[in-house]
């Protein structure tokens, strides 16, 4: 795990039993001579539960975080219905599926965005100044365009083996909440989002040294 999403598990999740591997390499991240003082058993502790994290989050694959019960939306699925299926589920970003669910594309609130003008920065208040500024809604403009038309394609996906230490390197470098998990043939089986890898960090067991 990394970058934010690292920090992230290592703020939310209470502490879990670490390896005594994870606690010889975290000495030999320590320079100099240690001296067992709280301030240097806290930076053991936390070099160690790093290690952990890492360890085990490379035991875990996509299959073992993901939400099979997924938000998603067709090519032609009006944008209006979109919005309003990512406002009652909560969700700041939906795949676009084609008639044999393959994952073909994905929404997410920059799109809309974008689509709604604010191409620079893409800020909710750079909408809400915009629409001060001249007559009309920017959004009516886009009533009549489908999800096809508005959707970031290709999509970024990973498979059901995906490492979740490679799916949080993935959400970090390309700056994005979420990313659909497909099968072999590119259907779409299950999404994968930062709060899963959070929550699944935290509920790591101490022993998974079995685990495929």
């Amino acid at each position: 795990m990394t970058g934010n999403l690292k920090n992230s598990a290592m703020d939310a999740c209470n502490p879990f039993d670490i390896s005594d591997d994870d606690v010889l390499k975290a000495m030999k991240d320590i320079n100099g001579y240690l001296d067992i003082t709280p301030g240097d058993f806290k930076a053991l502790y936390r070099l160690a539960f790093t290690r952990a994290v890492e360890r085990l989050t490379q035991l875990y694959k996509a299959r073992d975080v993901m939400t099979e019960k997924v938000h998603f939306v067709k090519r032609d699925t009006l944008s209006e219905e979109v919005a309003g299926m990512m406002a009652k589920g909560g969700v700041s970003g939906v795949p676009v599926v084609d008639s044999e669910e393959k994952v073909i594309g994905v929404i997410s609130e920059k799109d809309f965005l974008f689509h709604l003008g604010t191409k620079d920065t893409g800020s909710f208040m750079d909408v809400v100044e915009h629409c001060l500024k001249n007559k009309g809604c920017l959004a009516l403009s886009m009533r009549k365009q489908t999800a096809e038309d508005i959707m970031t394609s290709p999509a970024i996906t990973v498979s059901d083996e995906t490492p979740v230490s490679q799916i949080a390197g993935l959400l970090t470098e390309k700056k994005i909440s979420r990313v659909p998990v497909t099968d072999h043939k590119n259907k779409l089986i299950g999404i994968v989002s930062r709060a899963d890898i959070v929550q699944a960090s935290c509920a790591l067991p101490a022993d998974t040294g079995d685990k495929k």
